[in-house]
């Protein structure tokens, strides 16, 4: 009756019709504007057929349908508000017309109905879904909300609070749970999917009061009253206050919503649904979260471009090394392992192999706990790793990462002697280092367009990121190789050039430099943590600097005070975290840094103010004085976000979006901003400048580049 090219309409036996989604462009199906296009064809056919008995929508794919296409948000986000709810209005009428068709409606659920996916099904009187599917609405960590009448029709047919639920929290929900809630009415084994789901609809058509008596509800109000609805949507956002406070608005703008339709009836609930979704899509929030999603699409998207030009010839990583054992090596190791690559463990020094298994065993032991894995599979795990002191084991090993101590006369000294090791010229060596220059590392090899940096982030399994540092001379192929195996880690690979810091060093060492200069002019570190952590930071600056160890933040700081002199400059009368550690204050290493730490009923480290540290800096820099607020996050994100345009400039990152995921990923910048270079976008770049301009006085961290100011002049953005 219709093809195109994602989806079909089909008569089938006895008068059925059957609605198939199967995207010929694309590995799965989504509601793009062709699909929705394609989909009012078959709608304006299916509405002119005459003697049907029933519709049935199924999937040809793995999945359902996804959801929308969130490449194509771009365009909605910049619609007008009439154009928006237009195109929204008539996309929920043609939802609306499959649950108003004279006949029966069942959805067959393979794999995932996320988004618009679950809420066509929600159109049809019964869902049958497979053992192994799942369903969810999860716009709002997205920033946005259901927008095709999701938050009318799931209420209507599980109850609100529960509806509720599922939406604030947008996880999905499994085959069992959606059985549980009455939002399916059948499960089926996966190869029976589709005859089951074309049975319960045979079943329906032949008792047409069954399916007939159960309309009405989904075109009324919902069994709720307002005030019960009002208060379940208090808890609600209460709990997401006290998750994420007030940073994540969608949660609260589909509570409002869900609270104002839930005694309209369908047409009008949906109506509201519609203004309220383009309200939603206009905060910075939406934007950010949507950025987010596609931004980690492209880094994992990059990474595989990179490596097509050698697909012909590339081998997967059979055998890896990790020279140098203890908590790091030790994390590599079990990365590896955990992923199924076999891996060498190296060092020349036993107690450091013993640290390495004990660490390796104690993360295997922890997903054991908590379900992850069972006895045998983290025994398996384990037996993929092979501690030895013997130069002669990694003589095969087509990747080595070294992660020995961070000395430069040691590391190349190692590279060296690793490299004359290896059989095979082809073989990709990797130094794990978080300041040392790539370059000269690259001096000490025979093959340096082998070589490249390879920046793990402590802890090794539980960080994203994966910096990969292009040296001068490394080559195309063995960036892309280490690309590829950063993925086969599960890792997020984002490509920089050498620099001093690489990329997420260097801009976060502009923030942490932001605060020095702060707490030197007499600003509390205290005020700077609480100021900064409800801008939205995972931790204040000071408190990040005793999590990382002050013995590391004088270091680096060493580092890029020698290779960015002209900005990074020395501060009088000192630096706050080198007289921290010329006290010996390591941070949370010895219990002492900015603050004392003692371990809690968790056995984790618990901060509390140091009054020997309060003292101290009012010695050096007068007694601690309030700043505005405001000021204080100019000054440190000011500063980073001036140290990333030169990033960007420079060619160390290869786009704003690279640049943004790397600090999400690397030290957990807030999703909801979206990165440095989208909140310096939502700030605009001639505030930036003037914010820039500012301060510029204090320190040139702040000044604003030439290329930086003609964009502003232009209107520009770096997005």
């Amino acid at each position: 009756m219709y093809q195109g090219e994602t989806l079909s309409l089909t008569r089938l036996d006895g008068d059925f019709l059957e609605i198939n989604f199967n995207n010929q462009n694309g590995s799965v199906n989504k509601f793009d504007s062709q699909t929705l296009n394609e989909l009012r064809e078959a709608m304006v056919i299916l509405k002119q057929a005459e003697s049907v008995e029933g519709l049935l929508l199924t999937s040809s794919k793995s999945v359902f349908v996804v959801g929308a296409d969130i490449t194509e948000f771009s365009v909605m986000f910049n619609a007008t508000r009439d154009e928006f709810v237009s195109q929204a209005a008539d996309v929920n009428r043609m939802f609306s017309d499959i649950e108003d068709l004279p006949y029966p409606t069942v959805a067959a659920i393979n794999g995932f109905a996320l988004g618009g996916g679950l809420e066509i099904c929600l159109t049809c009187d019964k869902r049958v879904i497979s053992a192994s599917a799942s369903i969810g609405l999860p716009e709002t960590g997205l920033g946005i909300m259901p927008g095709w009448g999701g938050t009318v029709r799931l209420p209507r047919l599980v109850g609100f609070n529960l509806a509720l639920g599922w939406i604030v929290s947008g996880a999905p929900q499994s085959a069992d749970q959606a059985m549980a809630a009455g939002a399916v009415d059948l499960i089926s084994e996966p190869n029976s999917l589709r005859k089951d789901a074309l049975n319960v609809l045979v079943d329906l058509a032949s008792s047409s009061p069954e399916f007939l008596s159960r309309r009405p509800a989904k075109l009324g109000p919902v069994a709720i009253t307002a005030q019960e609805a009002a208060v379940a949507a208090e808890d609600a956002c209460n709990a997401v206050r006290s998750r994420q406070g007030e940073n994540y608005p969608a949660a609260f703008s589909v509570s409002e919503l869900m609270v104002s339709a839930c005694e309209l009836s369908r047409d009008d609930a949906v109506s509201l649904e519609n203004h309220a979704f383009f309200e939603i899509t206009q905060t910075s929030q939406a934007r950010a979260l949507t950025g987010l999603f596609l931004g980690e699409q492209y880094v994992v998207k990059q990474a595989k471009v990179r490596n097509e030009p050698f697909a012909a010839t590339s081998q997967p990583v059979a055998c890896s090394a990790v020279i140098g054992a203890g908590i790091m090596g030790g994390g590599i190791a079990y990365q590896n392992a955990l992923k199924g690559i076999p891996i060498i463990m190296k060092d020349i020094n036993q107690a450091a192999l013993d640290l390495g298994i004990s660490e390796a065993s104690k993360l295997l032991n922890r997903g054991v706990k908590r379900g992850k894995l069972t006895e045998a599979k983290a025994e398996a795990v384990l037996s993929r790793i092979t501690p030895s002191l013997d130069d002669d084991s990694i003589t095969n090993c087509d990747m080595v990462v070294e992660a020995v101590v961070e000395l430069e006369s040691v590391k190349a000294q190692v590279l060296a002697s690793v490299e004359a090791q290896l059989s095979s010229i082809d073989s990709v060596i990797c130094s794990n280092t978080s300041t040392i220059s790539i370059n000269r590392l690259a001096d000490s090899l025979q093959r340096p367009e082998n070589f490249c940096g390879m920046h793990f982030f402590n802890p090794v399994h539980a960080m994203p990121l994966v910096e990969i540092i292009r040296g001068e001379h490394s080559s195309d192929q063995t960036i892309a190789a280490v690309c590829a195996y950063a993925l086969r880690l599960g890792k997020k690979p984002i490509v920089v050039n050498d620099c001093p810091g690489f990329l997420v060093n260097r801009v976060l060492f502009a923030a942490l430099l932001g605060m020095e200069m702060l707490i030197a002019e007499g600003a509390d570190f205290e005020q700077i943590d609480q100021v900064m952590e409800k801008w939205g930071l995972p931790m204040g600056p000071a408190y990040l600097s005793d999590v990382i160890g002050l013995d590391t933040i004088v270091h680096c700081y060493s580092v890029l005070l020698k290779g960015l002199p002209e900005r990074f400059i020395e501060i009088e009368p000192s630096r706050s975290s080198q007289v921290l550690f010329d006290g010996e204050r390591l941070g949370q290493k010895n219990g002492l840094g900015y603050y004392k730490y003692s371990k809690n009923d968790q056995g984790r480290p618990s901060k509390t103010a140091d009054t020997s540290v309060i003292a101290t800096f009012e010695n050096l820099f007068g007694k601690a004085k309030a700043f505005e607020e405001q000021e204080i996050v100019s000054r440190i994100m000011g500063a980073m976000g001036m140290e990333m345009v030169r990033c960007l400039e420079e060619g160390v990152v290869a786009s704003p979006t690279e640049a943004d995921m790397a600090l999400i990923y690397g030290i957990g910048f807030p999703s909801f901003r979206g990165g440095i270079c989208r909140w310096m976008d939502e700030l605009g770049l001639s505030e930036l400048c003037a914010m820039g301009d500012k301060y510029s006085l204090i320190s040139p961290l702040y000044a604003p580049t030439t290329a930086l100011r003609v964009k502003a002049a232009k209107g520009e953005a770096l997005y």
